[in-house]
């Protein structure tokens, strides 16, 4: 950075300064201003002898204005940069920039983008080549070329989940340089040590660049799980972080395949410390569904701890023939095999002698594996669930013994056929030595182990040979004879060992080949002995889900090839094999970032052997001053302008405006004043005034209470049925239904009043009547529902019918008529030739078109009103009412959902009737109806 505060691009712009005094001679020199003067001719002639004068100078004010603004314009074009970065690469060679790509780049990615755009920035100013090369990156290319070039790779870049692969890099630079010399090489490194540093930084040295920079951050937010162990109790979760300043505190969740949180716990470093562990106390039940392991607030591949099912604890179940002595451990047939278990499973040793009850409690707990220790027959009835549990995916792993070498050798639980009678190796009437063990297959759970030195074997049973021996055969001895069998059943697996489980036949329990043999079976075990899928080593796992650089799951695997497993040999994070999941949905391995046991170190710079000169990422960015002098430059010369046009008189009837401008706002401060509710008088509003207002916000549905009150409830419901139906099957969306008292409500706020007829309702009043003949003169719908279409079938006119008669008896009504099949209201939205309710067969009734003889058209209408009254029998309420649930209140006669239908598509076409009148009578649409008709 530069020690300046600030500094100018191009500083030789500033002689333009020398130029201001004549630029402000010049800008003293304007035109007079005009003068409004009186027309007296004496006047005039004075000014005619007047002798010529110079122009008036301008105000010294305003030519300081314009110097300033002549002066905000130079400085801009000079460009001065507060806070400038030092633009000097070191040589004439191009500029070699490698910027580390990797996970632990994740945190701060945006800042080392920025601090690799300033770099190209200062060769772009001194016209270098650069060369961009990425370290995470499955390919190179390094060659230098425009800047560009480079800014336009950098855009493109992003992290990747993987660790730099710095030698690599390094080779792909020296040889893109071929031989030539850089000037500045820049490597902007994730700062976490690699084992190749060494290899990486020497290479790069021999570059012999004329500078060596090493940018790195912080590392504040580098932290990484390095390794899981799934306990008996708990599990311990490793962690490690790069920076060790201070002490810090993480929160690791445990996730399940849904991503839900499942259990949390603490991690703390103390000051200096690099590593630690968390431990999540949790059932082994709740341990096998973690899915995920990651630490909080923490978005990159490696704060992620990826678990398949593999990690999970497994329930084993022990079984022997015998208790054995208490006195002596050593002798009983199981202690060697918890002793080797116990610290990967939990153990369900068996509680009761009698095998027959034995096995049935075991098999109760769901184990993944049964162990049995010398046990030849089993009883009769224990055979079926076992078998069964094998067919499901359980492990059954036998020891041989006295007891095995006895039983029958149809035995199914045996994985081959056994010979009667054990081999004994070594004894007073035996030729043959005891027997070490040969080379372990490169195939089955044993493949990859070192030949056990050490052991021997004194006494095995035997298998009788068959074609398949050699491929169920897991380990055997020197001389070829089967030590360890297998056979599949089903989605379950019988494993047999041909010697015991105690010291007495073999060397083998006493050694450490023991335990990693009976973790690698019950490794391969499905965990509850379900089905899922067998999670043995395949030779070729393809990719299933693959982990990104902020630590998600992406079913985009890319480039990613299939996980290869390797005897003797871990499969390790790759450009071909990313971490994240190798297999199917059914079954999958997890590969993690991070092998276990790694720790996370500062990468060491002085590994390169020469001078390197360390910095940080760019922080306060550097900041242009030039668009905040031009934007001063515009509003001086904005103000300029006004003065400019003040002085020469355009202002001259502001008064006028400005008193025009006052009237304006006094009367829109009183509009406002006297729309808004004044606070101090609001005693002055009226009862229902609130409500009114509210109500003229949308259209609503009205309907008159009739003081029945399962008239009105039904009322109320058909007419919320009906505005749910409008609202889903149109764009009119009503407000909730409106009951009315027609003696006091205002009508006029409503488009159509619904009004159901009962005889036994109190008679409205001749005000009340009058107020209804007043709201149809005045363009208001009453639609009149009888709801006696299914009385009136039997006999002459209802009692609903006489008190209609009685209500209209006194209402000016024009003349009525059914609805033609051509009238506007079959075809206001549905095309309709019925109007059903609750009941079918009524007519609906509508004013009668006086003129419809007299029209040519087929289609026609009476004006441009709508009926002012509409009359039905048919329980149109009825019809539509629904329940808060929105299932129908009433059933229709006859019982059918269609009728129900056309109700509320009649109900529709009878309100869009009333919004729009006769729009639908319009000629231009006859061919689309003619067209929809069929006709």
């Amino acid at each position: 950075m530069s020690a300046l505060p600030f500094v100018f691009t191009s500083p030789y712009i500033l002689f333009g300064l020398l130029a201001l005094p004549a630029i402000w001679w010049l800008l003293r020199l304007t035109p007079p201003r005009p003068k409004a003067e009186v027309f007296p001719p004496l006047r005039i002639l004075a000014t005619v002898l007047k002798r010529e004068e110079t122009p008036s100078k301008s105000p010294w004010w305003l030519t300081l204005l314009r110097m300033l603004l002549a002066a905000a314009v130079i400085f801009a074009l000079a460009d001065p940069v507060i806070n400038p970065r030092n633009n000097t690469l070191a040589g004439s060679g191009p500029l070699v920039l490698i910027v580390d790509n990797s996970w632990a780049a994740a945190p701060d990615w945006e800042r080392r983008v920025r601090t690799a755009e300033a770099l190209i920035g200062d060769a772009e100013r001194a016209e270098r080549p650069v060369s961009l090369t990425l370290t995470a990156d499955r390919e190179h290319d390094a060659e230098p070329g425009t800047t560009a070039a480079a800014l336009e790779k950098l855009a493109a870049a992003k992290p990747q989940p993987l660790v730099p692969d710095r030698v690599r890099a390094a080779e792909s630079v020296i040889e893109a340089m071929n031989g030539t010399a850089p000037g500045t090489l820049a490597y902007i490194t994730d700062g976490v040590a690699t084992p190749e540093d060494r290899a990486a930084l020497s290479s790069l040295a021999s570059l012999q660049a004329s500078e060596f920079r090493v940018i790195e951050g912080d590392g504040q937010q580098v932290a990484a799980i390095t390794g899981a162990e799934n306990g008996a109790d708990t599990m311990t979760v490793s962690l490690s972080r790069l920076s060790t300043n201070g002490a810090a505190n993480y929160t690791i969740n445990a996730q399940d395949s849904q991503g839900r949180i499942l259990a949390s716990d603490g991690a703390s470093f103390a000051p200096g410390a690099a590593e630690t562990t968390a431990k999540i106390n949790a059932p082994f039940e709740l341990r096998n569904d973690f899915a995920r392991l990651s630490i909080d607030r923490l978005s990159t591949a490696g704060a992620v701890h990826l678990l398949d099912d593999g990690f999970r604890r497994r329930r084993v179940a022990l079984l022997a023939g015998e208790t054995g002595n208490d006195f002596q451990p050593l002798l009983q047939p199981l202690y060697y095999i918890s002793r080797a278990l116990q610290p990967y499973v939990d153990l369900a040793p068996q509680q009761q002698p009698d095998l027959a009850v034995a096995i049935p409690e075991l098999l109760q707990t769901n184990p993944s594996v049964i162990v049995m220790a010398d046990i030849g027959r089993l009883p009769q009835e224990t055979y079926a669930p076992l078998e069964r549990w094998l067919s499901r995916g359980g492990t059954l792993i036998r020891f041989a013994g006295p007891r095995l070498a006895a039983a029958p050798a149809e035995d199914p639980l045996v994985p081959v056929t056994l010979r009667q009678g054990e081999r004994a190796l070594g004894g007073a009437l035996s030729w043959a030595e005891p027997q070490p063990l040969a080379d372990f297959p490169n195939f089955g759970p044993f493949a990859g182990m070192p030949r056990a030195e050490g052991v021997h074997i004194k006494r095995q049973v035997l298998a009788e040979p068959t074609p398949d021996l050699a491929e169920r055969t897991w380990a055997s001895l020197a001389d070829g004879t089967p030590l360890v069998t297998t056979r599949t059943v089903d989605a379950g697996r019988i494993v047999l060992f041909h010697v015991s489980a105690e010291a007495s036949w073999s060397d083998l329990p006493i050694s450490g080949h023991f335990v990693e043999m009976l973790r690698r079976i019950v490794q391969q075990s499905q965990v509850g002995g379900s089905s899922a899928s067998e999670n043995a080593p395949a030779a070729a796992l393809p990719p299933y889900r693959v982990l990104t650089a902020t630590g998600s799951l992406s079913p985009d695997i890319g480039a990613a090839r299939p996980l290869e497993a390797r005897p003797g040999q871990a499969p390790r994070a790759s450009f071909d094999n990313p971490p994240g999941l190798y297999g199917t949905e059914t079954g999958f391995v997890a590969l993690n970032l991070l092998p276990p046991g790694a720790t996370l170190r500062p990468i060491d710079t002085s590994l390169a052997g020469t001078p390197v000169a360390t910095e940080g990422l760019v922080g306060e960015a550097a900041t242009s001053l030039r668009p905040a002098l031009f934007i001063a430059a515009l509003l001086m010369l904005f103000a300029d302008s006004l003065i400019i046009l003040f002085m020469n008189g355009a202002f001259s009837k502001m008064p006028r405006a400005r008193s025009s401008a006052a009237a304006i706002l006094i009367a829109a401060f009183s509009a406002f004043a006297l729309l808004t509710p004044n606070p101090v008088h609001a005693n002055d509003a009226k009862p229902g005034d609130e409500e009114i207002l509210n109500r003229l916000d949308t259209t609503h549905l009205a309907y008159v209470r009739t003081g029945e009150d399962d008239v009105d409830r039904v009322s109320q419901q058909g007419l919320q049925g009906l505005t749910e139906f409008m609202t889903w099957r149109t764009t009119l969306e009503p407000g909730a239904p409106v009951g009315l008292d027609i003696a006091k409500d205002e009508l006029s706020f409503y488009p159509i009043i619904y009004w159901p007829i009962s005889a036994t309702a109190p008679m409205p009043s001749t005000a009340a009547i009058s107020r209804i003949d007043a709201y149809m003169r005045a363009g208001g719908t009453v639609l009149f529902d009888t709801r006696d279409q299914f009385s009136s079938l039997n006999s002459g006119t209802s009692a609903n019918g006489q008190r209609l008669q009685e209500i209209l008896a006194n209402v000016d009504i024009p003349p009525l008529e059914p609805v033609p099949q051509d009238h506007v209201v079959t075809r206001s939205f549905y095309l309709l030739k019925n109007f059903p309710g609750r009941y079918t067969g009524s007519p609906l009734w509508v004013e009668s078109r006086q003129d419809a003889a007299k029209t040519t058209s087929g289609i026609s209408s009476s004006g441009d009103g709508v009926s002012p009254i509409i009359i039905t029998g048919n329980d149109f309420a009825g019809a539509w009412a629904v329940d808060d649930n929105g299932a129908p209140v009433l059933p229709t006669v006859p019982p059918d959902e269609m009728q129900r239908e056309y109700a509320y598509r009649a109900g529709v076409n009878i309100m869009m009737y009333m919004l729009t009148g006769n729009y639908k009578a319009d000629q231009v649409h006859v061919p689309d109806i003619l067209q929809r008709l069929g006709q």
